[in-house]
């Protein structure tokens, strides 16, 4: 049979077996989404696994001569171990005087009332106020921060400007003294261990934000996820929130939970807001 005759064939057994594939195609689709999103099609309104909840930028162990130049891995952050606290002695005083960071920062948020806040570092700390705003900054942006409820904005300004709150990195003995002042005891064991906020004050204790806590270390929870936490619990609390429970073993703990102290079988979570909304547990 001459080949011209053999083509209709040939054309129709090539459409079936492409039809095959297109079927078995969109079997396998079908199948990927039913699995990503749940029964009935739809993302789990409770689908937080510990890789949904974001992580801030991670603190890097680098070289340790400031003027050494970085290798071509090292410039990886991927390759490198996380921070989990910042090694050496950290100072128990300082002079009690703050400098404040004297640069305006962008407006976090896109829409809502605009709060100003300022950033102080103690004298005789050891801290740099560039590194800390920038942190803080990191913290109030998000995604997942307080601004991501479309209600508020924020910003920080210079020392002088008009400002709602300040935020201060303040040495253990500066920082009980300030909380005390407020009313506020925080006081472990005899000696200032957590962060707190006072009226208009958001005061972050230099122990936790070089040491981070215990519980965070031994599981390798990054200084960067724990600085994260103390600026948005302590914000949470001078933008009006209260101390929460944890929800449930094995799910994230809402940011208001006292995290610093205890996790009671919840997860680490730095993020008011997850998957784009409000994260809570049970008031305390």
């Amino acid at each position: 049979m001459p080949s011209s005759a053999r083509l209709p064939g040939r054309r129709r057994r090539c459409f079936a077996l492409l039809a095959q594939l297109v079927a078995v195609v969109v079997a396998v689709g079908a199948a990927v989404t039913v699995i990503a999103e749940g029964p009935g099609g739809h993302p789990g309104a409770d689908r937080l696994a510990a890789d949904e909840i974001r992580t801030p930028p991670p603190l890097v162990a680098g070289p340790l001569h400031p003027s050494a130049e970085p290798s071509p891995s090292a410039a990886v952050p991927s390759s490198l171990p996380p921070v989990l606290r910042v090694p050496g002695a950290v100072p128990s005083a300082g002079t009690g005087r703050f400098g404040y960071h004297p640069r305006s920062g962008p407006v976090l948020g896109r829409a809502g009332e605009l709060r100003r806040y300022r950033v102080a570092v103690e004298s005789g700390s050891g801290a740099d106020a560039a590194e800390f705003a920038q942190a803080v900054q990191v913290a109030l942006a998000g995604p997942g921060s307080w601004v991501d409820s479309g209600r508020l904005r924020l910003q920080q300004v210079p020392g002088a400007a008009p400002r709602d709150f300040t935020v201060y990195l303040a040495t253990a003995r500066t920082a009980g003294r300030m909380c005390a002042e407020g009313g506020v005891d925080i006081r472990i064991g005899g000696r200032p261990y957590t962060s707190c906020r006072a009226p208009g004050q958001v005061i972050i204790n230099l122990d936790r934000w070089r040491l981070s806590v215990p519980h965070f270390v031994s599981a390798g929870v990054p200084l960067t996820v724990y600085r994260t936490y103390v600026v948005n619990h302590e914000v949470g609390h001078q933008l009006g929130h209260r101390h929460e429970r944890c929800p449930g073993a094995g799910r994230p703990a809402p940011v208001m939970m006292q995290q610093t102290l205890f996790l009671n079988g919840c997860r680490v979570n730095p993020w008011p807001y997850l998957n784009g909304r409000r994260y809570t547990g049970p008031a305390l």
